[in-house]
């Protein structure tokens, strides 16, 4: 039975969900401490700030955990790396944590930072290393938020996460570069995953989450099709492999089924009718596990 770490904040809502379409849902108590998976393989579930989580999963107060690659780095835990987790399979579902200045500033790359600047930042273990580099010593100062509301007033530089960088720009601010791309990722304890008992629940639970993710915006189709029509239909149709296609018992039609993209299902459905399919379904999938 393994122990789980679930995030708190911006990836609560998304974790939550695909627990949930796992067959995994997270019941809350009253109190939202304590909540439960009932599944045989999970005991104890906490949903704690990304931030705190690499490192109690190190410490193996938890046997598994999701966090996002900035905090596993940021706090230099020791742990494994089981599975990156793209909430979406539309997008690579990936935030930076960039070096951002004010755009009036003349600085076009980081070695254009004067000595002693001021960096603010919620990352000072990444960003003193980065400084460290580039043999740049500067003054980093933690950031309690709203870290692009800092400068030019209190800061010079900032080191700040972000997705589209739209925020710093709203604010007055340019991205300079880029000091780590970041995903939402599933971390072990080490001794969890040598443990075999423990590996394998570890490994059931990775693959229920990513067949979850895998199977996000596609359908599986289904139809039968005459003989004499199946090669231009099949010609049509994109799959995930090859299609399926058995022959319909004392009949000339065949059974044809494939995994397609739900984007642009309605176009292609009716191209299918035009070449001779009959009967066509379309049918939601809740994982597909390769």
């Amino acid at each position: 039975m393994i122990d789980i770490a679930l995030p708190k904040g911006s990836l609560e809502d998304a974790t939550l969900t695909l627990f949930r379409e796992a067959d995994l849902e997270v019941k809350k108590t009253d109190r939202d401490y304590n909540p439960q998976i009932a599944d045989p393989r999970i005991g104890k579930v906490k949903i704690l700030r990304p931030q705190e989580i690499p490192g109690y999963v190190e410490h193996g107060y938890f046997d598994l955990g999701i966090s996002g690659q900035d905090w596993v780095n940021e706090t230099g835990a020791d742990v494994v790396e089981v599975a990156t987790l793209n909430y979406s399979k539309q997008s690579s579902g990936g935030v930076k944590i960039v070096l951002a200045v004010p755009e009036d500033r003349d600085i076009e790359s980081p070695r254009d930072i004067l000595p002693g600047s001021r960096v603010s930042t919620e990352y000072p273990r990444i960003t003193e290393a980065f400084f460290k580099k580039l043999g740049i010593p500067v003054e980093i100062f933690f950031s309690y938020g709203a870290t692009e509301a800092k400068v030019p007033d209190l800061m010079d530089v900032i080191v700040d996460l972000t997705e589209t960088g739209s925020t710093l720009k709203k604010n007055g601010l340019k991205i300079i570069d880029t000091l780590l791309e970041s995903h939402t990722v599933i971390i072990a304890n080490k001794n969890s995953w040598a443990d075999p008992v423990k590996r394998r629940e570890i490994e059931e639970i990775r693959t229920l989450l990513l067949g979850v993710i895998e199977a996000r915006g596609k359908v599986l189709l289904t139809m039968n099709v005459a003989e004499d029509k199946l090669d231009d239909l099949i010609a049509a149709l994109p799959s995930l492999k090859t299609p399926t296609i058995s022959k319909l018992y004392h009949t000339n039609y065949y059974a044809v089924e494939t995994v397609v993209d739900k984007n642009g299902v309605n176009i292609l459905i009716p191209e299918l009718k035009r070449l001779g399919a009959e009967d066509i379904l379309e049918i939601n999938i809740s994982k597909i596990v390769r």
